[in-house]
């Protein structure tokens, strides 16, 4: 049986945090998945289920302050069902929601060493946005705080 897509919900925190806790190979992240993301914004984020656990999510929203951006805040795929096209499909899955809400464009955001992320954003047609560009690739500094620079990726939906 192929993985069921379905929205997101409040039940998903506990199963999404753990992933986040495993996932990363020893970086936890689980600090992300905040529950208020679970409750507010179920309706554009998505969970792949694979043999009733969870293969794969995606947490992304309408932006209040500009109605026409989407933002994708947290994707995962488990380790041992990632190069199948899950991350894609969940990817999909958002931009049709952020399209049918009138969303001209998407972004997210990556660490700068993240060069696996980098070349699957830029796949999908992400193009890099920044202010410097060490190692050629724009940068936003200080993005998630000081000393906590990030690429954003934007993709036009247009």
């Amino acid at each position: 049986m192929p993985p069921r897509l379905r929205n997101l919900g409040e039940p998903d925190v506990e199963p999404v945090k753990a992933a986040l806790g495993r996932w990363w190979g020893g970086c936890d992240l689980s600090h992300l998945a905040l529950p208020l993301f679970f409750r507010h914004f179920r309706d554009t984020s998505f969970v792949l289920e694979d043999g009733g656990e969870v293969a794969g999510f995606l947490v992304g929203f309408v932006s209040p302050a500009n109605p026409g951006e989407g933002h994708i805040h947290l994707v995962g795929v488990h380790p041992g069902r990632r190069q199948r096209g899950l991350a894609r499909w969940l990817y999909e899955a958002f931009f049709e929601e952020a399209r049918g809400r009138g969303c001209t464009v998407v972004r997210c955001a990556t660490t700068p060493g993240n060069a696996g992320s980098i070349s699957f954003h830029h796949s999908l047609g992400f193009e890099a946005e920044g202010d410097g560009e060490p190692g050629g690739v724009p940068v936003l500094r200080h993005y998630h705080g000081p000393g906590e620079d990030r690429i954003l990726l934007c993709k036009s939906l247009g």
